[in-house]
């Protein structure tokens, strides 16, 4: 199946403009996109998770996408669900005889696809997961997220089991930090070109800040309000976080709405950071991007990408 066509990957911190240009890359090429986004599968979470679903309109053509609107809000979703459905969409694509064009920014979800997704190299502890099962399962998530390891955002915690098991393999990374993590093998992995959007740190700030403004005037807080009307729990928007989290706190009355305003672009901040040394951290495990140079015209990026995806075709005996 993954002899067929190599993905051409588009991926950046939040506000880098991947969606503009992946959908005119796809445009140019004939490619459907596939996102790579572990929110903007959800329904009617639309504002809150930048779909920009407008920018798959290019010259009056409609842009096929995929996994995107396929879940309803409420809803877990994990990179095992994502690697599931993600094949799916691929064998359609590669049926059709189109490129496949990954864009997002969840570094997890593109990892596992090039890495494959599997660790079966760390014991089990059986001090620490008896002290675990008597955690409830909020406790175990907030212990989980407000931890670190290299397998942080690899982890599957879809399930309460899943969850003690991925804080049993950060416990032992963290105390052994030279042991070899095994993802999987290669030959579970796609071939790929990546390329990646960095805008200068000022300018990436700045883009966020007037997003968010954007976002606000647009109705996001009435989106997560309506949410919330129809009965989904405070705790399940939580769990999205960022504006699920901080709007639902500011509707619930936790926040008032400069508080919520100022907390929330901070962590919108934070989390673009921590994207970028995600990127980083696949770069260094030998997966090269190739990175876009923000200053260059939107005609000169396109062209980079398309020369660069045909070249990897070339050279690996022009699979398509």
């Amino acid at each position: 199946m993954h002899n067929a066509a190599p993905l051409l990957i588009i991926l950046g911190p939040t506000a880098s403009g991947k969606t503009h240009l992946a959908t005119r890359v796809a445009h140019e090429t004939g490619g459907e996109v596939i996102s790579a986004d572990s929110r903007q599968v959800y329904r009617q979470m639309d504002i809150g998770t930048g779909k920009d679903l407008d920018e798959y309109l290019v010259d009056g053509a409609s842009i096929p996408y995929h996994l995107i609107n396929i879940r309803d809000a409420g809803d877990k979703y994990n990179v095992n669900d994502f690697q599931h459905d993600f094949s799916d969409s691929y064998r359609k694509i590669i049926a059709a005889k189109h490129i496949p064009v990954v864009c997002g920014g969840t570094g997890f979800y593109i990892y596992a696809l090039l890495k494959g997704h599997a660790n079966d190299t760390v014991p089990v502890n059986e001090a620490l997961r008896a002290e675990l099962e008597m955690a409830s399962n909020e406790e175990l998530l907030y212990r989980f997220q407000n931890s670190d390891s290299r397998y942080h955002a690899l982890a599957d915690i879809s399930t309460r089991k899943r969850l003690i098991r991925a804080l049993e393999i950060a416990t032992f990374l963290n105390a052994h930090p030279d042991h070899p993590v095994d993802f999987g093998t290669k030959s579970t992995a796609y071939p790929a070109v990546m390329f990646g959007l960095n805008p200068p740190v000022e300018t990436r700030r700045e883009r966020i800040s007037g997003r968010l403004s954007q976002r606000l005037k647009q109705g996001l807080i009435e989106e997560v309000q309506n949410l919330l009307n129809q009965g989904i729990s405070h705790e399940s928007l939580i769990y999205y976080g960022l504006e699920y989290k901080y709007v639902t706190n500011y509707l619930t009355g936790e926040l008032n709405y400069e508080e919520m305003r100022s907390q929330l672009e901070t962590e919108i901040h934070r989390f673009a950071k921590r994207q970028m040394t995600f990127f980083r951290k696949m770069e260094k495990d030998g997966l090269k991007i190739n990175w876009i140079a923000d200053h260059w015209h939107e005609s000169e990026k396109i062209r980079f990408i398309i020369e660069r995806y045909q070249e990897f075709k070339r050279d690996n005996g022009g699979i398509m």
